[in-house]
């Protein structure tokens, strides 16, 4: 390609020549970047750019200036509306963007001013400038309402790109380039155009996949009176659909037939056959926990010298916290093998017992009564079916007794409520005049 005849080009003009000769694919983002140089160069020279390097920057710093001024009266207007919550939520979103807001909007008042003063071609940076601000206020106000803060940072950087190619009218070019770098696999051709817009699919269907499950797991709860487990394995088969869907969607996409995804998966089952045992055995083990529901959510446990209580049964583990603010990550596995203490699998309702002993010159009759009144005072004691008492040991000694009561939330804790007990007995047994001894508790 011959060089402009333009002295100021010819240093902005050899990069470009040079790309020319060594990548032909970029031949028509090139071409129209050497058309456009001129234009931009002759913007960049005129006398109307250093007004508008002053218009831009101080449209800014008012704007700075006059957000804690303005969003106050903002924040007060709202009140006063009392909206519903959501609605609140909604509306405090372009109030985040409240500098940006104010940045647009005397930049477009500086660009009307400046066109009807003089020419539109006069404007060029400030309008630019506004494009581009308005095109990043839009952008950052849906981009918050992804909860995920990293989806949210790259759809903001994805769509903002897109949007400033757009305005900045190499769009279609850079798509073009973009389509010419790819390679070719048999009869699959990939893309850099491809894998990006595969890539921007996959998070939107992705980001809807998890919406949509999460949504359908609010409803079960509150309209179906499911049990937890049955739940738990509804929303998990609803989340698995949707984003196998999504994947498949993406695939499709980027000209990627499913058929194809044979060989793949016969390579993941000589990989789950190898290496993938333990993961593949846990995946199963999960399923069967959901449809047998030998556990679920809120289930008090001991598993060995684990006890607390379930709260989330995961698609490799349950989670088990105890008392003690530790929380373990048992293997589904573990669950299906090993033998596994429910003390709330059919009822909730738990039958403890304690130990204790006194002399042996006690009357025994008088003594298991007054371990069961005392020990029905304790607020979480059931008082039906009560306590029992039982003598288990009669020598010279000490006479030993059983005692036995109920409680209804073991999530609460069996230690503590052991101790309660216990003491409720002692100062049952002190009121009368009668000892302790020895005696093992367990």
């Amino acid at each position: 390609m011959p060089v402009i005849g333009y002295p100021r080009l010819f240093w902005f003009q050899m990069p470009i020549v040079f790309l020319q000769a060594s990548t032909p694919d970029w031949q028509p983002l090139l071409d129209r970047l050497t058309r456009e140089l001129p234009n931009l160069l002759d913007q960049l020279l005129s006398p109307w750019m250093l007004p508008q390097l002053i218009v831009v920057p101080a449209c800014y710093y008012l704007a700075r200036w006059l957000t804690p001024h303005v969003r106050p009266h903002l924040d007060r207007w709202l009140a006063q509306l009392h909206l519903p919550a959501p609605i609140r939520a909604f509306l405090e979103l372009p109030l985040m963007q409240l500098k940006w807001i104010l940045f647009v909007a005397l930049l477009w008042l500086s660009l009307g001013l400046m066109r009807q003063a003089t020419w539109a071609s006069r404007s060029y940076l400030v309008t630019l400038a506004a494009s581009l601000a308005t095109a990043w206020v839009t952008v950052n106000i849906v981009s918050a309402l992804v909860k995920n803060k990293s989806l949210s940072r790259a759809f903001a950087m994805v769509a903002w790109a897109i949007a400033a190619l757009y305005i900045l009218g190499l769009l279609d070019d850079v798509q073009s380039t973009l389509d010419a770098l790819a390679v070719t696999i048999g009869e699959l051709r990939i893309s850099a155009l491809g894998l990006i817009k595969g890539g921007i699919i996959l998070g939107v269907t992705l980001w809807i996949a998890t919406a949509v499950s999460a949504f359908a797991e609010k409803r079960l709860h509150q309209s179906f009176g499911l049990t937890p487990s049955v739940e738990v394995l509804f929303g998990k088969i609803i989340k698995a659909v949707l984003v196998t869907a999504a994947v498949a969607i993406t695939l499709s996409s980027i000209g990627i037939q499913l058929t194809a995804l044979t060989v793949f998966s016969g390579a993941l089952g000589l990989g789950i056959g190898f290496g993938l045992q333990k993961v593949a055995s846990n995946l199963m083990s999960g399923i069967i926990i959901l449809l047998d529901r030998s556990v679920k959510p809120g289930d008090v446990i001991q598993r060995g010298e684990t006890f607390g209580w379930i709260t989330d049964l995961r698609a490799r583990y349950v989670s088990v916290a105890t008392r003690d603010g530790v929380e373990y990550l048992i293997p589904n596995e573990d669950f299906v093998t090993n033998q596994v203490i429910n003390w709330s699998y059919s009822d909730p309702k738990v039958r403890l017992e304690v130990k204790f002993g006194v002399a042996p010159v006690n009357d025994p009759h008088r003594i298991a009564d007054l371990a069961c009144s005392s020990a029905v005072k304790v607020p979480r004691v059931l008082a039906t079916p009560g306590a029992e008492c039982h003598l288990i040991s009669l020598s010279s000694s000490a006479l030993e007794f059983l005692l036995r009561f109920w409680i209804q939330d073991p999530i609460v804790g069996t230690t503590n409520i052991r101790s309660e007990v216990l003491l409720a007995v002692w100062d049952g047994l002190k009121a009368e005049g009668i000892e302790l001894v020895s005696a093992t508790n367990n």
